[in-house]
This record gives C-alpha cells, sequence and structure tokens, in this order.
C-alpha cells in the first residue's frame, strides 16, 4: 500500500510538471501571437498617420465644395421627409373616409354596433360557458292579444370602448352587434385597410423610395467623383516619399505611449491574459536608450525574467532603426497556476482521498488487531469464569452421588446450596453477557417506574456486605440528594451501581476506600462513586467504556472480568437520557460522575 500510494504521488508530480510546462507553452505562444498583433497595429497606424497629415491639407482645398454637396444632400433628405409626411397624411384621410363609410354601413344595418378590443373578443367569444363573461336579455313589446310591436335587447357588456388612432391603427377593428332579425350577438371583423388602397399605398410608398435611392444615388455619385478627382496620386507619391526616408527618428514614427499601452493590454486581454506587465521601447542599435517604458529598468543589459521582445518596423526594409518593444510578466507563475486550478485540485483531492484511506486503513487494522486481543482476553476471562462455576458443581455432584453421604443429611444440604449458589453465579455470568447484547442490538427495554436513588444504593451496598467485607474495605455514603426519586428501570440501575462498587472494590489493591455521593442538579440526580485504588492514564480512561477494553495489570491475573461492566453501565445511563463521566490519576484512585435526570423521555 505504501509502494503504490508513493508511486500515484510521484505520478501525480510528474502529471503537474508536465501540465505546468504545457500551460508555460501557451502563454509563451499567447504572448508572442499579442506582440506580432501590437507591432502590426502599430505599423497600420504609422501609414495611417502620414496618410491623414498629408490628406489634411489636399482636404482643405476640397471643403466648400464638399459642403456644397453636403448641404445639397440634406436638403434633399428633408424634402423627401415632407413629402412622406404628406403622403402619409393623405392616406390617414382616405382611411378614415373607408372607416367612417363602413362604420355607418354597420350602424345602419345592425342594432348597438360598438367597438371592443382583441382582449375582450377573446373572452366574449370563447366557446367555454365559464369563461365567456357576455349575457344578454331580450324584453319584447306586445300588445293585449300577444302581437310583439317591438323588442329591446340589454347586455352585461360595459367595458370601456378602445381608442382608434390613426397613427397607430390595428390590423382589425372589431364589433360587438346584434341581428336585427333575432336580437343574437355577433361579432363583425372590419379590416382597418380595405384592400385596394393597402395596394395603392404600397405601390405609392415604393416609386416613392425608389425615386428618392435614385436621386440619392446620384447626388452621392457627385461627391464621390469629388472626391476621387482630388489628387489621389500625388498623395501616395508623398507618403511613399516620406515612408522611404531612412533617417526619420524612431520617436517620430511611433504612436503616442498611450495607444501603445492600449493596445498591450487589449491584445493581451483578448487572449484571456490577465496580469500586471512592464513595458519598454528601445532603438533596436541602442537598446539602453528607452524611448517609452512604464517601470523603471534594473542597470546593466540584464532583461527581468519572463520578458518577451519583438521587432517593431521589421517589414519596413527602408528604416535605418526597426525598433524594439520589450514586455515582461513579473507574476508570470500566478496565471499559470490559476490555469491549473482544476488540475492541482484533482490531484491533491485525490491524493488526500489516497492519504486518508491508507490512514484509515492503517488505523483499522490496528483496531481490529486490538479488538482481536481484547475479544482473545475476553474469551479467555469468560472461560475461566465459567470453568470455576461449572468445575464446582461437577465435584459437589460426584460428591452427591456417594452412597455414604445419604445418612448425613447437613452435609447433602451443604453440597446442594454449593450447587445452588455456583448455578447462580453462572446465571449472573451469562445474563450480564446476553444484557450486553440486548443493548448492542437495541433490544433491551427499560422499564418505567419511580425509583428512590438513595435507598437503591443503600440495598445494593448491603447486598455487597459480604464481598465488601472480604477486603474489609470502607465504604462512606453521603446519600444528600433531597430529591433522589427518577423514572427507570430499578434492576439495571442496581446493577449499574453493583458494577461500579464492584471495580472499586476489585481495583483497590489495599483496604478498598469507597465514597458513594448523591446531589441535586438542573432537574436531575448526580452519583458519585469514587475510590483510592490504581487509577487510570488519560488514555486508559478514554477507552473504559469500550466493550472487552479492561485495564491492563501486566502480567499479574488476580483481578478478573469480561470487560463488558463499565460498557453495561455507559450504555443504560445513556438510554436513560443521562451521561457519566470519569476523573482518575494513576496509583490515586477514580471517580465516576452519572447525571440521571428526573423524567425519562420517550
Amino acid at each position: 500500500m505504501t509502494l503504490a500510494l508513493l508511486g500515484v504521488f510521484v505520478m501525480q508530480m510528474y502529471y503537474i510538471r508536465e501540465s505546468y510546462n504545457l500551460k508555460s507553452q501557451l502563454f509563451e505562444q499567447d504572448v508572442n501571437q499579442a506582440l506580432t498583433a501590437v507591432v502590426n497595429k502599430i505599423q497600420k497606424k504609422n501609414v495611417i498617420n502620414r496618410f491623414n497629415k498629408r490628406d489634411v491639407e489636399l482636404k482643405e482645398l476640397e471643403v466648400s465644395n464638399i459642403r456644397s454637396k453636403t448641404d445639397s444632400i440634406v436638403a434633399f433628405k428633408e424634402r423627401y421627409k415632407e413629402n412622406k409626411a404628406r403622403r402619409m397624411l393623405k392616406q390617414q384621410q382616405q382611411i378614415f373616409k373607408y372607416l367612417s363609410e363602413q362604420d355607418s354601413i354597420i350602424q345602419a344595418n345592425y342594432l348597438k354596433p360598438e367597438i371592443i378590443s382583441e382582449e375582450d373578443y377573446a373572452i366574449l367569444s370563447n366557446p367555454n360557458p365559464n369563461k365567456n363573461t357576455l349575457t344578454y336579455k331580450i324584453d319584447e313589446f306586445r300588445t293585449a292579444d300577444g302581437v310583439i310591436v317591438g323588442r329591446k335587447v340589454s347586455a352585461n357588456f360595459n367595458r370601456k370602448r378602445p381608442v382608434i388612432r390613426l397613427n397607430n391603427l390595428p390590423d382589425s377593428i372589431i364589433y360587438l352587434a346584434y341581428s336585427p332579425a333575432d336580437f343574437r350577438p355577433q361579432f363583425i371583423i372590419l379590416p382597418t385597410i380595405e384592400p385596394e388602397l393597402k395596394v395603392k399605398f404600397k405601390l405609392e410608398e415604393s416609386k416613392a423610395e425608389h425615386n428618392y435611392k435614385m436621386e440619392l444615388e446620384r447626388l452621392y455619385a457627385d461627391t464621390v467623383s469629388l472626391l476621387n478627382n482630388r489628387s489621389n496620386v500625388r498623395l501616395l507619391q508623398d507618403v511613399a516619399k516620406e515612408m522611404a526616408t531612412k533617417d526619420i527618428p524612431l520617436v517620430e514614427r511611433m504612436p503616442s505611449q498611450e495607444i501603445v499601452d492600449t493596445l498591450i493590454k487589449k491584445e493581451l486581454l483578448s487572449r484571456n491574459i490577465d496580469l500586471a506587465y512592464n513595458y519598454w521601447v528601445t532603438p533596436s542599435q541602442n537598446t539602453g536608450k528607452v524611448i517609452y517604458r512604464n517601470v523603471s529598468l534594473p542597470s546593466g543589459q540584464v532583461l527581468p525574467k519572463n520578458t518577451f521582445s519583438t521587432v517593431i518596423f521589421s517589414n519596413d526594409l527602408m528604416i535605418k532603426d526597426p525598433g524594439m518593444l520589450y514586455v515582461s510578466f513579473p507574476n508570470k507563475n500566478s496565471l499559470i497556476f490559476n490555469n491549473m486550478f482544476v488540475t492541482l485540485a484533482s490531484s491533491i483531492g485525490l491524493l488526500l482521498v489516497l492519504v486518508s484511506i491508507f490512514a484509515y486503513t492503517i488505523y483499522a487494522i490496528i483496531r481490529q488487531k486490538k479488538l482481536s486481543e481484547m475479544k482473545t482476553d475476553f474469551i479467555n476471562n469468560m472461560t475461566h469464569e465459567f470453568k470455576t462455576p461449572v468445575a464446582t458443581i461437577m465435584i459437589a455432584s460426584e460428591a452427591l452421588k456417594d452412597p455414604d453421604l445419604t445418612p448425613d443429611k447437613a452435609r447433602i444440604n451443604r453440597l446442594a446450596g454449593i450447587i445452588y449458589d455456583e448455578n447462580v453465579r453462572l446465571g449472573n455470568h451469562i445474563e450480564r453477557v446476553l444484557n450486553v447484547a440486548k443493548l448492542d442490538k437495541k433490544e433491551l427495554k427499560l422499564e418505567r417506574n419511580p425509583v428512590n436513588m438513595n435507598d437503591l444504593i443503600a440495598v445494593v451496598v448491603d447486598s455487597m456486605s459480604l464481598q465488601l467485607q472480604k477486603k474489609n474495605a470502607q465504604v462512606d455514603l453521603q446519600l444528600e440528594a433531597a430529591n433522589d426519586l427518577v423514572i427507570g428501570d430499578e434492576l439495571h440501575l442496581s446493577n449499574m451501581i453493583y458494577n461500579l462498587v464492584d471495580n472499586a472494590n476489585k481495583y483497590s489493591p489495599q483496604t478498598p476506600v469507597i465514597s458513594i455521593k448523591t446531589k441535586n442538579q438542573a432537574n436531575g440526580i448526580v452519583v458519585e462513586v469514587s475510590d483510592e485504588g490504581i487509577g487510570m492514564t488519560k488514555d486508559q480512561a478514554k477507552r473504559i467504556f469500550d466493550q472487552f477494553y479492561r485495564v491492563p495489570t501486566g502480567n499479574l491475573h488476580d483481578v478478573k472480568g469480561f470487560g463488558l461492566g463499565l460498557s453495561y453501565v455507559s450504555d443504560i445511563v445513556e438510554q436513560m437520557n443521562g451521561n457519566i463521566k470519569v476523573n482518575s490519576e494513576k496509583d490515586k484512585g477514580t471517580t465516576f460522575t452519572i447525571y440521571l435526570p428526573f423524567k425519562l423521555s420517550n
């Protein structure tokens, strides 16, 4: 695993290095392309500036003629706009006349016609009765003999009539009217422009637009002809002669420093190079003489690191001094590493994952090894603890088979009592292991009954009196909790106290001195069990609540157990929503502090 991890690390370093080299080459390529583009634009600007300079003189001679032609074009455009406005007004008058005639026809042939908007039309024409909000009522007027002499229609439609503007007409105008025959509502859709008028207007517009373009082209042609009549040949000859002059200084051929700076910045940004840069322009024959610069250069001819250079007027063979442009990037690596962010992040992430897996695997192996050792120790202790009562029961059983013991009732009772006691002892061992197994599977159900902790502790200590007397233990009970009533399982609480007192007794090599205290605290009761025994180190205290863990005692095995007692105590306290803490010092004793709430939550 270590070799594989080192191999992956080396490969990742190689991959990162190659990626860095590739990014560096791409950076250099982009910078060189940017400098080439800057030089080309400087050359073009030099040519344009000279053309403009000569062109100004010729343009001054043509200003009056061009201005005259320009005024003619402007006047023509203004006349076209006025004619177009008059034509549009005439068309609107014709449309208004057409709409008025059609409205008169509708008014004459239908009852109560009313113009509605397209939104109202969409609602009123909806076939769905739930969405159609139009309702109407027809009142009939009859004579005494039942003859209809008139009708009156009324509807609930009372919306704001849309405003029709000639300069912003819709495609059609919609009327809501009632049939004179049966008084039923119906919609009349009237096109805003008569088809013949529409064709006529289109022809008029096309003809006017054609005439406008023809006349405008003629005016522009006259203007272009005027411009072309100037001495373009002379302009070209003058510029070519000036550019062929070898002795023009480089500073006169260069644009301003602001333009050079702008060109460099623009070309670099177009290639995603957003870095601080330094630049300077020098003659090619004397690089120590700086024409433009934005930074103070170091003394001597040594160029700064990451400097790129190019000839400015390389294509102009007639120039005596083509000049040099230098650009340097002090923070080149920052851009490259930013571009490699994904690569670096993925490589570092992969290495972190592999290192984490490697560390976790080693941790798991060590933990499994320790767990295996603890389980082996547990099995050995369990075998010994089970073997002793089983051997005692076997010996007592064999003694009972002796026919000579039949008349000796006292001895038989004694042997029977030994068998019973050892059987109870064996059962307690088994019950302890089963309880821990149930706790692991969350199958142990606690009873919920009121329990007086002061009385319970006193009863447990009294039941252990023979066991404590064997080692002349001194037990100090300070049951000071005024409110000692908790809701819990009396059996498991008593087992919890028993385990703590039993440990205090077992792990005291001299005469055990045990102190048990109770006191009230924050809606609960605190139970402290202290001893002056062998104590523990901080590392041992962190693990004592793990299953099968037993504080090592060297090569001595005088203290027997399964390593399950404190794990059982911790689980019982946790299930009762309490907590347990341990404070211990090597060779000075241990104190267990248990907090139990008065109420056991669900």
